[in-house]
């Protein structure tokens, strides 16, 4: 059910920030990306400093520092190899076509934007997570809360496209759910700590994306969140 009340805000958010955005001028829809980007990239720096940073014998120092390079390098090499960047831009030229969208220029763009934005953060996981394991859905409605606001600005600068990232959400956070119940004893909290420490890196650098362009493959970064989770099994 968190899941599902993730998937309606954002299609709610999506339909309205459309139409706010149709009537926004060029220049202020710019800005409002541009800000977007800022807050993106803040938030992201947060969630992974929260986790990297802890204060040890009175004095503040760094933990899961390797785990972070290796995962990132490794995960770049696999989705680079992959191309997972290109296939999540395939599916959303084929949303594009489908909805009858193909004069939205940017249509793609949002789509593959949002869909990382909501979908790889610490709350995606260890509400979906929670849920799976306790029941308790209280961390996926607060995340849908978020993703009301954060998808209600990302449309009005970014067009429609944006909406349809309910779909990767949905079938991403039912997944790890389904799974969390299966299998709750694998989900520890030093494996928490680390999904949570590069998914945010990841978004911090879709951030950098909105802010100044497309310069980084973030869907290319996904695989080391697997390897995130392996090099801390095996105590990296």
């Amino acid at each position: 059910m968190g899941t599902i009340i993730n998937c309606a805000a954002i299609v709610l958010a999506g339909l309205i920030g459309t139409k706010l955005g149709e009537r926004i001028p060029p220049r202020m829809r710019e800005t409002i990306l541009k800000a977007n980007g800022a807050a993106v990239i803040a938030l992201g720096l947060a969630g992974m400093l929260g986790k990297m940073l802890v204060i040890e014998n009175g004095a503040l120092t760094s933990v899961g520092t390797l785990n972070l390079i290796f995962s990132v390098c490794l995960g770049a090499a696999v989705g680079a190899w992959v191309d997972l960047e290109q296939k999540l831009e395939q599916f959303g030229e084929y949303l594009k076509m489908k909805t009858g969208s193909t004069g939205d220029a940017g249509f793609t763009d949002a789509f593959v934007t949002a869909s990382l934005t909501v979908c790889i953060g610490a709350m995606a996981i260890v509400g979906s997570i929670e849920e799976g394991i306790t029941g308790d859905m209280s961390i996926l409605i607060s995340k849908a809360i978020l993703d009301f606001v954060i998808i209600l600005v990302m449309a009005s600068s970014m067009g429609k496209g944006v909406l349809f990232s309910f779909i990767p959400v949905g079938i991403l956070q039912g997944s790890v759910t389904v799974l969390a119940h299966a299998a709750a004893g694998f989900f520890t909290v030093p494996v928490l700590n680390s999904l949570s420490m590069t998914g945010s890196l990841i978004i911090s650098l879709i951030g950098v994306n909105l802010l100044f362009g497309k310069t980084i493959s973030t869907a290319n970064l996904l695989p080391a969140l697997l390897f995130t989770v392996l090099f801390t099994l095996f105590g990296v």
